[in-house]
């Protein structure tokens, strides 16, 4: 074979062999940059009630262009939206200060990134129309009901003792918002201890009367919380969904009727109700400061005397600052 040939034959087979490692090169390359964007496709697991914070957040316009996916869960209260999170089965959810910290008692991990605070008034301990009861210090001897290890439980045992009774002085019924209004209407209770927009509702479509309520009682804080594992491996995330969340109730704050009247639409509850509800309550972002974390904490030591939580707490380990640090929220 002439040597030329050859030389040009050897040459065509080097060129071809390098062609091909380099062309396998780059599709290891892109493959391992599509596998490496698939991993940056973070998906939060986020557990939500009707009506609550993924309809606040459509509403608002602020769920458009999430640079993450949201897998939203719906649950019919905060307990089990706690559980689940408890599980790992929630990267983020929501509920009250006190329900939030009987669960981290019992050792779930998850902390508190963000939240929000509503007037206090609007938590209340109602009766019917017809009832004897006139004031917190009537309630001495009576059956009360609430839900157990929350702000039920916590308002009945505060009003009590403001009163000056024990918390002994009554009888605490563990009822949920749904069984509670049924035997308050029914007359198997004497008073309801619950929230908005249950007040709201109660006062205005079945008549009754608020005796007593949160002032100077309660924070009536609800916190954001996240697990531990979605803090430390989808911060990001959870960071942007936290101040989406406070813009949107910044929003909604200045357009109270459009957002009863879209939530009205979601829950079948009525317009007028909502309306009510979110104009007492005055629901506003908070910061987890150290003003938020002593208030609470003061909170927590009183549900430890009242034996609703089983031991005291640090309330400043069971929350996340750096979340919301230097936010405008307030």
């Amino acid at each position: 074979m002439d040597m030329r040939k050859l030389a040009r034959s050897g040459s065509s087979h080097s060129l071809t062999r390098r062609t091909t490692a380099v062309l396998i090169a780059a599709a290891i390359a892109l493959s391992t940059s599509v596998a490496a964007l698939a991993a940056d496709a973070v998906v939060l697991k986020v557990g939500d009630q009707k009506g609550g914070n993924r309809s606040l957040l459509e509403i608002s316009g602020l769920a458009k262009d999430l640079p993450y996916k949201i897998e939203w869960s719906e649950f019919p209260a905060a307990a089990p939206i706690l559980e689940a999170l408890n599980a790992g089965a929630l990267d983020v959810g929501y509920t009250g200060d006190l329900a939030f910290l009987s669960v981290y008692a019992a050792g779930a991990p998850i902390k508190a990134v963000g939240g929000t605070r509503a007037d206090p008034k609007t938590q209340a301990i109602l009766v019917r129309a017809d009832s004897p009861i006139k004031s917190a210090a009537d309630l001495k001897g009576k059956r009360l009901a609430g839900t157990r290890g929350g702000w039920g439980q916590f308002l009945i045992d505060a009003t009590l003792e403001k009163a000056g009774n024990k918390i002994e002085d009554a009888a605490f019924a563990p009822l949920g918002p749904v069984d509670a209004k049924i035997a308050l209407v029914a007359g198997s209770i004497d008073g309801w201890a619950v929230w908005e927009p249950y007040v709201s509702y109660a006062t205005l479509k079945d008549k009754a009367r608020i005796v007593a309520d949160g002032e100077g009682l309660t924070p009536t804080v609800t916190f954001i919380v996240a697990s531990d594992n979605a803090i430390a491996t989808k911060r990001a995330a959870v960071q942007d969904l936290v101040q989406r969340l406070n813009k949107a109730r910044l929003w909604s704050l200045d357009h109270l009727a459009e957002y009863a009247k879209n939530t009205a639409e979601l829950t079948k509850l009525p317009e007028d109700v909502l309306l009510a509800a979110y104009t007492a309550q005055k629901t506003s972002p908070i910061a987890i400061d150290e003003a938020v974390v002593k208030e609470v904490q003061a909170a927590s030591d009183r549900a430890t005397r009242y034996g609703i939580l089983g031991k005291t707490l640090d309330v400043s380990k069971a929350v996340h600052r750096s979340f919301t640090t230097g936010a405008s929220v307030n």
